[in-house]
């Protein structure tokens, strides 16, 4: 597994917090989403469990919706409880990726 793909799994769950934060979305509206920003096409099978954590920790919640083009669609919503750990990974990261860079620069 190479350093991009650990470091985005460690991050998965902040950058999907991040994305719901701004707006309530889908499953695969949340791939195109992660695709846009330029991780990458993150599977399905990745997303979804990730989502799932999510919401057995309290962090998101969700809500089955009609859509206009089809079935149902599932949306998920973050909550108090992840806006309180979005804020928390927020400030984690901030505190690693300074220092780190500028090791990595240095060397």
């Amino acid at each position: 597994m190479g350093m991009r793909t650990q470091l985005l799994k460690g991050l998965l769950d902040a950058v999907v917090l991040s994305i719901i934060k701004e707006k309530e979305v889908y499953g695969y509206e949340l791939s195109q989403k992660l695709l846009d920003s330029g991780l990458g096409n993150i599977s399905e099978g990745t997303i979804y469990p990730v989502l799932l954590r999510l919401q057995k920790k309290n962090l998101i919640t969700s809500e089955m919706r009609q859509s206009d083009l089809g079935p149902k669609r599932k949306y998920y919503f973050i909550t108090e409880e992840g806006l309180a750990s979005l804020n928390e990974m927020t400030a984690e990261w901030n505190d690693i990726v300074g220092p780190i860079s500028d090791l990595l620069n240095n060397f």
